[in-house]
């Protein structure tokens, strides 16, 4: 049984691995100002309801990109788990290449994404992960990290909006029928979803082009297919694919 674990800036995400599968997919706040033992009665719990014993449990890995609470989740996994849990940078895969100017500034997350894409395909590949950020990852077919684009995600885009203007609401992340908004949500809809669509395909443009035109796209993150639209831009939408670069890189580490 493998457990893998993406602290996120929004949430933190457990999967649980084992007979082929992520049989348990678990999600908690990522909240820094809780301590270890918050996070332990969260997974215990989850544990205890789905009849699992943690002492199963192989191999742990861990990603996070947040650095406040990287110290905390890992004190709870080693409590529960061991000392033995496979801590994701930049240099636990060997064969990633990150081609980077600081290879230590690349979140842990997008090492993995870069992983589980390297493992699948054997050609250039953009990997777009809609997440608390809109990250744009070029892993290239001889298996390094090119680079990366960030830019501020959907909701928190959405949030940002709400927090700085008087009059505009919180509005639902709906692809509207129209660019011409009737009212104040189709009208921030329309700016901030049919605008994202239209960012994706520029970038993914600019992307290919750049390495002579021959690149794939897979998406994934939780919002992932909130912009149908965008489906015929990619070979494949993942949202659990950060979690399965996370398992082959601890299967690789303790192979």
């Amino acid at each position: 049984m493998l457990l893998a674990v993406d602290v996120g800036n929004t949430d933190t995400v457990f999967g649980l691995y084992q007979s082929g599968d992520w049989e348990y997919i678990w999600r908690t706040r990522s909240l820094v100002e809780e301590n270890e033992s918050h996070y332990e009665s969260r997974l215990r719990l989850h544990f205890l309801e789905a009849g699992l014993w943690y002492g199963d449990v192989e191999t742990v890995v861990l990603s996070s990109v947040v650095p406040a609470l990287t110290p905390v989740i890992l004190k709870t996994l080693r409590a529960m788990f061991g000392d033995e849990v496979v801590v994701v940078g930049p240099d636990i895969f060997p064969e990633l290449n990150i081609a980077i100017d600081h290879p230590h500034e690349i979140g842990a997350d997008l090492i993995a994404n870069a992983v589980a894409v390297m493992s699948r395909y054997n050609q250039h590949c953009v990997v777009v992960d809609f997440g608390t950020a809109l990250t744009f990852t070029t892993v290239s077919k001889d298996r390094q990290i090119l680079g990366v684009a960030i830019l501020p995600g959907l909701v928190t885009a959405v949030k940002a909006l709400f927090a700085n203007t008087a009059q505009l609401p919180e509005v639902p992340l709906q692809l509207p029928a129209t660019a011409i908004g009737k009212n104040t949500t189709e009208a921030i809809q329309a700016g901030i979803l049919l605008g994202y669509e239209g960012l994706v395909k520029s970038l993914l443009q600019r992307i290919r082009a750049e390495l002579g035109g021959e690149c794939i796209a897979v998406a994934t993150g939780g919002l992932s297919s909130i912009i149908d639209t965008l489906e015929g831009e990619f070979v494949e939408i993942d949202r659990l694919l950060t979690l399965d670069g996370l398992r082959i890189i601890g299967e690789r580490v303790r192979a």
